[in-house]
């Protein structure tokens, strides 16, 4: 046999689901060597995960990809929930909002099939030039003990052999890539984390679900709503999907899947017949036939949690690789793509050297954390699913004689709105969440993604979406609340501009090429009306193109637009700061009399320009 390739890459990634893609794509964007693998000869055609909560669509709109996804997908606006009737059959006990967070930019969830996510990936990876590499697959990872290799950023410390599953003669059969990183986002039986030797802590229940979709033949009035429906023969689940699919979790009994001889799930003894026949219980009196059905699977339920989400700094585990739970909650994917969101922004920075490695540590302070929240989540909506639920005054009776102390589903999805939608992810303090106590700016949370609010362009009056502002291009967002444009509020931006001028500021300390906009990308936001406002009297620094100064004020048409500072809380007589992270949640508030405490923020760890000149005085 010939011996291996070799290849040399700052990121490899290990699986093309939506964590890897969704961690490709962002490399790429930042301009970060990434080559992506995958076993599968092609992308998923049907089936796997389909749902996306309000919080990623922003995220999708911060890559730029939501109106693709928006414009596929369906959406969901309502959930009905059904319940059980005394007859033994199901009634409508009441329909809501399907999202339940008031600060959501996108008031509903979209459902699209897997392939669908990731051929909205594919197509923006190709634009930078990065491809999946099908069908490959890991047979050895080594990493380095050397301690100076591993400090080095300019070593490759991480090498995978890789096998070339399509490969027709010996010569190509096998490769070994060299990377500086490697990231795990493998799926629920990950290659990368059981090699490394890392546990999956946790539970597996008793419930077994299964899943089926199909275009269905029905007359139930909410098959193009989301519902939960629960009865005397079981739960069940309504999702549809784009176009006329409809995706149904279906409970299952254990005598519909165990094997009465080993007392074991064997899947073999389902088949999408069955499971539409234990719908079609469920659904009585409703009709329910499948005119066509495109995938199914049974699942037994798991809640696990990775012991840890790195090796040394340099491999890292992700999505399905590092924790696992139901479906029912929509959260998987939504968990997934959104790990490696946080994880992506903080590896180009690194690998740029804006960064120091120690940034990295906070992906497990901040996913792990959620992945807990998320599972302690998951337990309480797959026992409310699978135990059936509680009675309402006067209504049929509970399936377990001990569920009537339980919430009822309206209100668990009331409860955790928040949760479920993905607004309301905090991130506890660090380096890059600053704990200290805040009054600039009452109603932005540190530690949470920074609030939607339509503002008009200065010069032009256009609305726009302060989150239109917020790409996801690994850069800093600095947003300077400068108030009403005074004769005295400018002086006091004419001194602030000053001090930020100065080689000692953080906008100054901390770039390497000594560019401002590299490392933080700055914009201002008045308040006024378009009727007076003039924008050229912001001192340059605060104007460092004519798009980047705001008026919280209506759009021409007094339509869109206004009380800005009031939904967030700030006090147009001062000025206020407020950092956005590059992967759009708030680092960072203080008054401008506190440059100091943005210096010691970033200076925690982001690299000063000193660092980078040091190396350089010396060779000359």
């Amino acid at each position: 046999m010939s011996p291996p390739a070799k290849n040399h890459v700052d990121v490899l990634i290990i699986g093309a689901g939506p964590a890897g893609l969704m961690c490709a794509n962002a490399l790429a964007n930042a301009g970060v060597n990434v080559k992506i693998i995958d076993k599968l000869a092609t992308r998923v055609t049907v089936g796997q995960a389909d749902g996306i909560q309000p919080r990623t669509i922003e995220v999708f709109q911060n890559y730029g990809l939501a109106e693709r996804l928006l414009r596929e997908a369906n959406h969901m606006h309502m959930c009905a929930f059904y319940h059980p009737t005394p007859e033994g059959g199901i009634m409508r006990k009441g329909r809501a909002p399907d999202i339940f967070a008031p600060t959501a930019r996108y008031q509903f969830g979209v459902t699209l099939q897997q392939g669908g996510i990731e051929a909205i990936f594919l197509d923006s990876m190709k634009d930078h030039g990065v491809q999946v590499g099908r069908p490959r697959q890991p047979s050895a990872i080594e990493i380095s003990e050397d301690p100076k290799e591993l400090s080095s950023l300019s070593s490759y410390p991480v090498k995978v052999t890789v096998e070339c599953l399509d490969s027709v003669d010996d010569k190509n059969k096998m490769e070994v890539v060299h990377a500086k990183f490697v990231v795990g986002a493998d799926g629920a039986h990950s290659w990368v984390r059981k090699t490394l030797g890392i546990e999956m802590e946790g539970e597996q229940t008793d419930y077994i679900w299964g899943v089926v979709d199909m275009v269905p033949d029905t007359n139930f009035p909410d098959i193009r709503n989301h519902a939960v429906v629960n009865s005397m023969n079981g739960s069940a689940m309504v999702i549809p999907r784009e176009g006329d699919t409809v995706r149904f979790y279906i409970q299952l009994s254990n005598a519909d899947v165990v094997d009465p001889l080993t007392g074991r799930a064997d899947k073999s003894r389902v088949n999408p017949e069955k499971l539409v026949s234990v719908a079609k219980k469920i659904f009585h009196p409703f009709k329910l036939a499948p005119k066509s059905i495109e995938w199914w699977t049974v699942y037994i339920i798991g809640q696990r949690i990775a012991s840890s989400y790195s090796v040394k700094d340099r491999v890292f585990i992700a999505g399905d690789a590092c924790h696992t739970h139901s479906p029912k909650a929509g959260q998987g994917m939504n968990a997934s793509m959104n790990d490696t969101h946080n994880l992506a922004w903080k590896l180009a920075q690194v690998l740029k050297g804006w960064s120091s490695p120690s940034l990295l540590k906070t992906y497990e302070h901040e996913r792990r954390k959620y992945a807990q929240d998320l599972i302690n989540f998951d337990k309480e909506v797959s026992t409310l699913m699978s135990k059936g639920i509680p009675p309402a005054n006067g209504g049929a009776p509970v399936r377990n004689a001990g569920d009537a102390g339980r919430k009822p589903p309206i209100a668990v999805n009331q409860l955790y709105g928040g949760f479920v939608s993905g607004i309301g992810v905090h991130y506890s303090p660090s380096a890059i969440v600053n704990p200290k106590p805040q009054r600039c700016a009452k109603n932005l949370v540190v530690g949470e993604r920074m609030l939607p609010q339509v503002f008009v362009r200065a010069a032009d009056t256009r609305p726009i979406d302060i989150h239109d502002m917020l790409p996801a291009d690994i850069r800093f967002k600095i947003l300077f609340f400068v108030g009403h444009l005074t004769e005295a509020k400018v002086f006091e931006l004419n001194s602030l501009a000053e001090k930020l001028s100065k080689p000692s500021s953080f906008l100054h300390k901390y770039n390497a090429d000594g560019n401002i906009s590299t490392v933080f990308d700055i914009i201002t936001i008045t308040s006024g009306t378009k009727e007076s406002i003039n924008y050229l009297t912001v001192p340059a620094i605060f104007c460092p193109h004519w798009s980047k100064v705001l008026l919280d004020d209506k759009d021409a048409m007094e339509t869109q637009g206004g009380d800005g500072y009031k939904t967030f809380g700030i006090d147009p007589n001062r000025i206020t700061i407020v950092v956005v992270r590059p992967d759009g949640y708030v680092g960072a508030i203080v008054p401008s009399s506190a440059l100091a405490d943005l210096d010691n923020y970033f200076g925690s760890f982001l690299v000063s320009r000193s660092s980078w000149l040091s190396p350089l005085k010396a060779k000359l």
